[in-house]
């Protein structure tokens, strides 16, 4: 018996959401997704009930896209969900485990794997904080309750892994019965209450000016003289301090990635059947989309996580740590560059001067830039080749939808080789450039700066899984109306 004929029955045990019976109305699929990202808000404002507030979050510089809020039950966020996609696409990709994603039976597989994987990594990234001592027991509330440390401990743990499960089956529900992806949804609403709040929020930061943005113009307006503005210290403090060049470089951004989402080559299509019925398949510039990002993003966290709970137990030959935040060694060069004041030399001596660090020479920071770009850029290109082929969207599960719909391409024979050769002419070589580009992209966002801390990649993922939504909304709105559109789309 092989190690899949034992896995197999334990995947298909799972618990698991059922999906419709039959076709769910457009209306109804909005409601449900409302309703998870209402619930999404509400639990990510639960506050874990024993938590310190001497805790550390790990992974406070990728909150943006791990969809998760610091000391409440959605700790972890997506992260169980990305990293348990992270490892299956590499075990696959190296074909440590041997699947053929255009088989039914192995994307069923596929996707048991994943789930189980996500259970597993739900413990793997609670247990490492908790003894780590990053995830602290308040010791007030247990002599109030009259118990032990590590029993209100066992209970922060059983907190943070029901808010992992949740937010998987909440994923699952949206996938099922609403409309778009659950995680795209959780990034997209973690990121805008970041940019809203990087708007309005009055509150003072460390240099004592508020928070956001439009408050502190009128402090500065109320505050600070004119004669210094037009200096060049003065400029620089507009451009950085003031909030213009994140202002510029989100609004930058945003227009950037709308214009490149609808970027595309469009291959001709004709029905066999019904002649004069013609069409056409867009093979988009970001093909697979811009959530390879996140698989390298957390890719880089899990590093991170790993360095730092070396550095807890005294291990330093990684890196050494400031709070989650590195200031030297291999784990300061692969963390993610976030803002301005992670390049520009004098940013960075102000940064590591409220460290108490020693500040990184100019070529330490020249290669933190490179290695970002570096893991940027390859990275986006390798995961966007293994997303395709793991989620069907290849050129051979393309050509068989295309087939299997009744399409054809005109002046090719209509058989699924035919369309496969056509589709392996674009697919591949789109796929490989949109991952750069976008690799790119997320890397210019990143050294400029977004509204609110967003970051680079956070912004660029909230972007473009608006712009996808609204075309999976139009899609689901041209179906209700033309019901025979739906054998296309694999419904």
């Amino acid at each position: 018996m092989s190690l899949r004929d034992v896995l197999e029955p334990i995947f298909n045990r799972l618990p698991a959401v059922k999906g419709p019976e039959g076709h769910v109305h457009f209306k109804n699929k909005l409601w449900w997704t409302l309703g998870i990202l209402v619930l999404y808000f509400a639990l990510a404002n639960i506050p874990l009930f024993g938590l310190s507030k001497d805790s550390i979050d790990l992974f406070e510089s990728y909150r943006a896209f791990f969809a998760g809020a610091s000391g409440s039950m959605m700790l972890l966020g997506i992260g169980p969900i990305v990293t348990a996609s992270i490892v299956l696409q590499l075990l696959v990709g190296a074909d440590v485990i041997k699947l053929n994603m255009s088989d039914p039976a192995d994307q069923a597989f596929f996707q048991g794997a994943q789930k189980f994987m996500v259970f597993v990594m739900i413990v793997l990234e609670t247990i490492p904080q908790i003894m780590g001592g990053y995830v602290q027991p308040d010791a007030g509330i247990a002599a109030t309750l009259g118990v032990s440390l590590s029993t209100v401990t066992f209970i922060i743990f059983i907190q943070i892994a029901i808010g992992g499960v949740l937010i998987l089956f909440m994923d699952e529900i949206i996938s099922k019965w609403g409309i778009g992806s659950g995680v795209g949804l959780f990034i997209v609403a973690g990121v805008s209450q970041q940019i809203v709040t990087g708007i309005f929020n009055w509150k003072l930061d460390s240099a004592g000016l508020p928070i956001g943005l439009i408050p502190k113009w009128f402090y500065i307006i109320q505050n600070v003289g004119a004669d210094y503005l037009f200096t060049g210290d003065g400029l620089m403090f507009m451009l950085i301090s003031g909030g213009i060049l994140a202002l510029v470089s989100t609004v930058s951004i945003f227009l950037m990635v709308v214009y490149v989402e609808s970027t595309r080559i469009e291959i001709p299509l004709a029905h066999s059947a019904v002649r004069g019925a013609r069409g056409r398949f867009p093979v988009k510039l970001i093909y697979a989309s811009v959530l390879p990002m996140i698989l390298v993003r957390a890719l880089q966290a899990n590093l991170q996580m790993v360095g730092l709970l070396l550095y807890g137990r005294g291990i330093t030959f990684l890196g050494e740590f400031s709070g989650s935040n590195p200031i030297n060694g291999v784990m300061y060069y692969i963390a993610p560059i976030n803002s301005p004041y992670n390049w520009i030399p004098s940013l960075v001596r102000e940064t590591f001067t409220g460290y108490g660090a020693p500040v990184p020479d100019t070529w330490q920071i020249g290669l933190h830039v490179f290695v970002d770009a570096f893991m940027l850029i390859v990275g986006g290109i390798v995961f966007a080749l293994f997303w395709i082929e793991t989620t069907g969207m290849g050129a051979k599960p393309t050509a068989q939808k295309i087939f299997n719909s009744g399409m054809q391409i005109p002046g090719f024979r209509r058989n699924v080789g035919s369309i496969e050769k056509v589709m392996i002419r674009y697919i591949p070589k789109v796929t490989i450039i949109g991952g750069a580009f976008i690799g790119l992209l997320t890397l210019v966002a990143s050294l400029l700066g977004t509204i609110g801390g967003a970051g680079g990649t956070g912004l660029l993922l909230t972007v473009s899984i608006v712009y996808r939504l609204y075309e999976d909304i139009a899609s689901e709105q041209m179906m209700e109306m033309h019901p025979m559109m739906r054998s296309f789309f694999g419904n």
